[in-house]
């Protein structure tokens, strides 16, 4: 579980030329060689489990499911990414819940600056539309945002001088893909909210669901 607050910047300096899965190899100023094997750390966004690690960089395989999912499929050597470690019992939850399970690609459709801050409108999947919200949250490229509009399925977020200093999302441009994770909650609402409606379809007239 993460939070979608970004610890740092990673540089790509390996890319495995596997089809079905792929190895990453990320150089970072973490102290990463102190995570156990198989630990998890999300990249732009993305959980990945740790297969190698030494001071200053990791290892990690991406599978098929995150290549035909994520941007991931689309890193290079020297390509920049977000990185946050795992969230710890007891540590705050400063942005919001966030799983590191990527829902979809999304696209920068407008960046413009305001004032010291900078404002993104990205396009979203449809099954990904459906969970936006005007003061919700999603995850952007794994970095924590509150929407500020939401139309159709294009959505707005501010980013704050802070985020700009920390993370990479000003320097995306107009029809850059970022990874989009939405509310983990708003998903489980709806899901649960499915199936008693499914249930309410099907049942006898008269008769009372539990």
């Amino acid at each position: 579980m993460f939070t979608g607050i970004v610890e740092s910047q990673g540089t790509i300096v390996a890319v495995g030329a596997g089809t079905d899965t792929r190895r990453v190899v990320v150089a970072c100023d973490l102290p990463v060689e102190r995570l156990p094997l198989g630990a998890s750390i999300a990249v732009d966004g993305v959980c990945l489990t740790v297969i190698e690690r030494s001071s200053g960089r990791f290892a990690a395989d991406v599978g098929p499911e995150t290549l035909a999912r994520t941007t991931l499929a689309r890193l290079k050597v020297g390509d920049r990414v977000h990185l946050e470690r795992p969230l710890a019992v007891g540590d705050a939850l400063g942005g919001h819940m966030v799983a590191g399970h990527v829902d979809g690609v999304g696209a920068v459709v407008a960046a413009r600056p305001r004032g010291d801050c900078h404002d993104l409108e990205i396009s979203a999947p449809p099954e990904i539309a459906r969970y936006l919200v005007s003061k919700g949250s999603v995850a952007v490229d794994g970095v924590s945002l509150t929407i500020n509009t939401v139309d159709g399925n294009r959505f707005g977020v501010t980013l704050v001088p802070h985020t700009l200093a920390v993370t990479l999302l000003g320097q995306r441009t107009i029809g850059a893909a970022v990874n989009l994770e939405a509310d983990l909650i708003a998903k489980h609402v709806d899901r649960l909210v499915g199936i008693y409606v499914d249930a309410a379809a099907t049942r006898p007239r008269g008769s009372a669901l539990p």
